[in-house]
């Protein structure tokens, strides 16, 4: 078994919560599983600072017959991004690392970059990429909110710029987080600094500035200035191989019969990003949750100062335009983006479930979570599945959750 910690536990009714409300969401994500859209699934929420559930459904690895547990370890993929933010935020808390300073500072790289531009010809019609100076220097703020002028090279369409950085190979799992780095730092931005929310890549760029200002390797840093104080026993960068048996499989894509491409967590990885890689449990990714919740504590100790946590949580982007297709799928309308976190600005205007202030993000292999202040609560819902239609699960997730308190 683990040895990770858990939380306080409260039943439901103690916190505000409905035991048969949870029920309903045990019921459809075993609907979701007997339908084949997922393998399984872990859902857990804590309000008031009591874990009030956390159950399983389905199967951890299904062509196995293999059951799910509470104690199931995920690939986080993109969940790993706000770990990594957290602890970048920590060196920003220590007077060495600078929001406002231009990446180039630390990682000279970056100096000098080059934005994209397409052009047509007027009489022929056709296309050519036209490189021009970038008119501000990317910024820390800007890779930790998206706004540094970069793109993620595997989401569609495919742009001439999402081009380059597949043809320089900056998706290969077989290199170090300072190769991907070097690279990213010769491929042209597909926005000015500044201007655009567009996701992206630069998170690793915010994982290789950790790994400078500190001196330390990035999982090592986080481990010992985050996952490790808030005894995140199964969060890391790999599986050890006497918790193999608890990794959580994919299951086969029905119309092909193969399984889906997902990176081997059980060896520890020479690509340590800041954008993925990571794997965890529910109950880990709880905790986590649950010190931002609190201000940035958790029992008595203390990741991140109040302000700190509260500057993060609050939108980042004002005037810079969501106008990409980026934007459109992942934050939506009624969204913003802080430091490492989708937050929301209003109430309604988004199709999911929510209230204003809450923030959230989720990973590629259906793992999400949300952090809701006003209600005091945080959730988890974990799946490993590639299939399933992103924004339908988003909007599942926050339904599952927004339904459950009764006061």
């Amino acid at each position: 078994m683990s040895k990770a910690l858990c939380l306080p536990n409260a039943s439901p009714e103690a916190v505000g919560l409905s035991t048969l409300r949870l029920r309903q969401v045990m019921d459809v994500l075993g609907t979701e599983v007997d339908a084949g859209r997922i393998p399984g699934a872990v859902f857990g929420i804590a309000r008031h600072g009591k874990l009030a559930f956390l159950e399983a459904a389905g199967f951890r690895d299904k062509q196995a017959g293999e059951p799910m547990g509470t104690d199931a370890i995920f690939r986080l993929a993109s969940m790993t991004k706000p770990i990594v933010s957290v602890a970048a935020m920590t060196l920003v808390e220590c007077g060495k690392l600078f929001l406002g300073d231009p990446v180039s500072e630390y990682l000279p790289q970056f100096a000098d970059m080059k934005v994209a531009v397409e052009k047509r010809d007027s009489r022929t019609g056709a296309e050519t990429l036209v490189l021009e100076p970038a008119s501000t220097p990317m910024t820390v703020q800007d890779v930790l909110r998206h706004s540094a002028g970069m793109v993620n090279p595997g989401l569609q369409p495919i742009t001439p710029v999402r081009q380059r950085y597949i043809d320089a190979g900056i998706n290969d799992r077989d290199q170090t987080l300072a190769e991907r780095v070097d690279k990213l730092a010769r491929m042209p931005l597909a926005h000015h600094p500044g201007t655009a929310w567009d996701y992206s890549m630069s998170v690793d760029v915010t994982g290789r500035l950790i790994e400078v200002v500190s001196g330390m390797s990035l999982d090592r840093f986080v481990a010992e200035n985050v996952t490790g104080p808030l005894g995140m026993a199964d969060t890391g960068y790999h599986v050890p191989e006497g918790s193999w048996h608890r990794l959580a499989q994919p299951m086969a894509d029905p119309t092909t019969g193969k399984l889906p491409d997902q990176p081997d967590v059980r060896h520890a990885p020479k690509l340590v990003s800041g954008q993925g890689n990571m794997v965890g449990t529910a109950i880990d990714y709880l905790r986590f949750a649950q010190m931002m919740l609190n201000g940035g504590v958790l029992e008595d100790v203390r990741i991140l100062g109040v302000g700190t946590v509260a500057h993060m949580t609050s939108d980042h982007l004002g005037p810079i335009s969501r106008n990409t297709e980026s934007a459109r799928r992942l934050l939506g309308p009624g969204y913003g983006f802080g430091l490492g976190f989708a937050v929301r600005l209003a109430g309604g205007e988004s199709p999911m479930a929510g209230s204003l202030g809450d923030y959230w993000w989720a990973g590629a292999f259906r793992t999400v979570f949300a952090v809701d202040p006003s209600r005091g609560l945080c959730a988890v819902l974990m799946a490993n599945e590639n299939i399933y239609p992103v924004p339908r699960w988003f909007q599942l997730f926050r339904t599952l959750v927004h339904q459950t308190p009764v006061q």
